[in-house]
């Protein structure tokens, strides 16, 4: 840490010991406000103002039966997303969010809509139980394209999304690369598997993290394992970080994709905000990996930036505590004796 950096770390601490309240008083509170500022480097932080992306795309690994829904669901549900009708839509109207949704590459022609954001990589990857996901080049189209929708967002805060049939095996697998685990404890339930819907995705997962070496660096892993709408989405986060956004961190597939930014570059670790800890088996590992503590915890599992969105009040609330709360000095209130 440079002399500049300690000294607004000095006059941080300062800002909120000085508020009318006992010292610590406000717990987490206090030092989500204290990132934020540091975010945008600011003892006035503001966080008014909320976006959300959403990235879709398919997996190939879905024909071999690693989801409990059909590929197809991919599609539809961007449709569900365009019309305003799903969850991601409805907690996103409560905060006055405002939602675009891209299709990274979803399988079938391309989505023709006015309101589709399209920066198509391809018609979904390929089966990685059985070969590469994506090339070199598919992967870099993807990352570029990311980071250039990061680097537009003009809200205060911004979150990601995302929807593809069969990306928890994805993210699941990614995980497994970078962290070195077995695959087996990162894999969750997904959509809904039942027991023996469980036990055939470890199976599969097992087979396709057999093809390659324990640990991979982040762009292997990426091209091997990843999807589409995941390295857009690890993009995204980096473009965002880069232009001092407060990044809210979904689930557990974006808190995948926040790992594949952060291996990417250290650098944007800083911007990042953990909204909620999932009911995805793991979850909880990445979070630990990262030494994240997640905002909330509420026991879902759905993605598309639904506990994002749901955490973007404590956000506001804090930079709004930091920025214009009264001082003891300012107030005329004593402080402690």
């Amino acid at each position: 840490m440079d002399q500049k950096d300690r000294n607004f770390e000095t006059q941080l601490a300062a800002a909120l010991d000085s508020k009318t309240k006992p010292v610590g008083s406000l717990g987490r509170m206090e030092s989500l406000a204290a990132t934020v500022a540091r975010i945008q480097g600011t003892l006035q932080p503001r966080a008014e103002t909320c976006s959300l992306t959403i990235f879709a795309g398919d997996h190939g690994m879905a024909r071999a039966g690693v989801s409990a829904f059909p590929q197809a669901v991919t599609r539809q549900m961007v449709m569900n997303f365009l019309s305003g009708g799903a969850a991601a839509n409805v907690f996103a109207r409560s905060i006055d969010a405002n939602v675009q949704v891209v299709d990274a590459g979803v399988v079938g022609e391309p989505i023709d809509h006015a309101e589709l954001v399209d920066r198509r990589v391809g018609s979904g990857t390929r089966n990685a139980i059985e070969q590469a996901a994506m090339t070199d080049a598919e992967l870099e189209d993807a990352i570029m394209a990311g980071i250039e929708l990061g680097s537009a967002i003009k809200s205060d805060a911004a979150c990601f999304g995302e929807m593809g049939i069969g990306n928890t095996s994805s993210a699941a697998l990614l995980a497994a690369k970078l962290l070195e685990r077995p695959v087996g404890d990162l894999t969750g339930r997904g959509t809904g598997l039942d027991d023996d819907g469980l036990s055939r995705k470890v199976m599969l997962l097992e087979q396709a993290a057999k093809r390659t070496p324990a640990k991979l660096d982040v762009r292997t892993a990426l091209a091997e394992y990843g999807g589409f709408e995941i390295a857009m989405m690890a993009g995204a986060v980096l473009g965002a970080a880069r232009t001092q956004r407060v990044v809210i961190v979904d689930g557990f597939i974006a808190t995948a994709a926040a790992l594949c930014a952060r291996e990417m570059s250290a650098e944007c670790e800083k911007a990042l905000v953990f909204a909620h800890r999932s009911a995805e088996a793991g979850h909880g590992l990445i979070l630990s990996a990262l030494k994240a503590d997640p905002l909330l915890e509420l026991d879902m599992r759905l993605g598309e930036g639904t506990g994002a969105l749901l955490a973007f009040p404590l956000v506001r609330a804090a930079a709004a505590m930091l920025r214009d709360m009264a001082s003891f000095e300012s107030a005329g209130v004593s402080g402690p004796a």
